[in-house]
């Protein structure tokens, strides 16, 4: 065989719940895509939309399941246990819009480099994305491509595990073997299997050239769950920053960077820029503390009420 044609079996991943507008888009740029996955699975959370009926209409794998029974590790752990004929997983959301047709080529290529079990792509704002998300992604995914492994995180800390199941890949044996992705994480599953992959030898690598347009409007409030969450997550995984150190500085030179982009571009975005700041600040600490909350509140507090049940 000649290894270097050689295409690994691929199964694409795509939770969905009442997807709207952008679905048509994205099963639009799915169907040109230069590598065809093997197997497009979709797992519809009882969408009352017509987001199911359309996956099927373009000829994909439809599974349906409640909205109770939805869970961000769970659910993406059982899809990759069902495809068990595939090599390669790649995840999406919904929101999530191939940029090009060779956004899934070229983050399967990353497994050529027999050290890589997860990879991730680059996120671009959507058409229209206001400057603090386009600032976001400029920040969060840079045009070079890195390689993260044990060595690299002496260096660069937390950001060794920073993934995102929003478009990412993941060799399936791997996966598997050291355990797939947490059923008991409010969010975070990709982020916690890199860390682990890490620390027992592999590397995770972000590939620039595989791009997507995503990105989120998200009010004060939203800001403040999303990060209420976030917190949680840091609070039940502490070994994670006691292992790979604490990403506060990471989080003061966004907000330096952020500060400075809109000074150059648009100046008046400056207020609600820090507005949601506070409300990244106040929804982290809650989350740090949750356990001395009562459960109601949590619910309140958290994008994903159901995780308090």
């Amino acid at each position: 065989m000649n290894i270097s044609s050689y295409v690994p079996r691929v199964g694409l991943v795509i939770p969905t719940l009442n997807a709207g507008a952008r679905w048509t888009e994205c099963l639009s740029a799915i169907s040109t895509q230069s590598l065809r996955p093997h197997r497009i699975l979709i797992i519809d959370s009882a969408s009352d939309d017509q987001t199911a009926d359309l996956a099927r209409s373009a000829g994909l794998e439809v599974v349906g399941i409640e909205r109770s029974q939805f869970n961000h590790g769970g659910t993406r752990q059982w899809a990759a246990e069902h495809l068990a004929d595939c090599e390669i997983i790649v995840f999406l959301t919904q929101d999530a819009i191939p940029a090009n047709r060779t956004a899934f080529a070229e983050i399967v290529d990353s497994f050529m480099d027999s050290e890589v079990v997860v990879a991730y792509g680059r996120q671009l704002p959507h058409t229209g994305a206001t400057l603090i998300e386009a600032h976001s992604r400029k920040f969060n995914y840079r045009e070079e491509s890195e390689k993260k492994n044990a060595h690299v995180a002496e260096r660069i800390g937390t950001k060794a595990f920073f993934c995102s199941n929003s478009f990412s890949a993941y060799r399936r044996s791997a996966l598997i073997d050291l355990g797939g992705f947490r059923r008991n994480l409010i969010l975070g599953e990709d982020m916690e299997f890199a860390a682990r992959a890490i620390k027992a030898g592999y590397a995770n690598l972000y590939c620039a050239a595989a791009t997507v347009y995503h990105s989120h409007d998200y009010t004060f409030m939203q800001t403040l769950r999303r990060y209420f969450d976030i917190g949680t997550f840091d609070a039940e995984n502490n070994w994670m920053q006691e292992q790979f150190g604490s990403h506060s500085a990471e989080g003061w030179k966004f907000v330096a960077s952020e500060l400075h982009y809109l000074m150059d571009y648009n100046a008046a975005e400056i207020p609600r820029a820090i507005s949601l700041t506070l409300a990244k600040w106040v929804g982290y600490r809650l989350g740090r503390i949750h356990r001395t909350l009562p459960i109601n509140i949590k619910r309140k507090l958290s994008m994903s009420p159901g995780y308090w049940r």
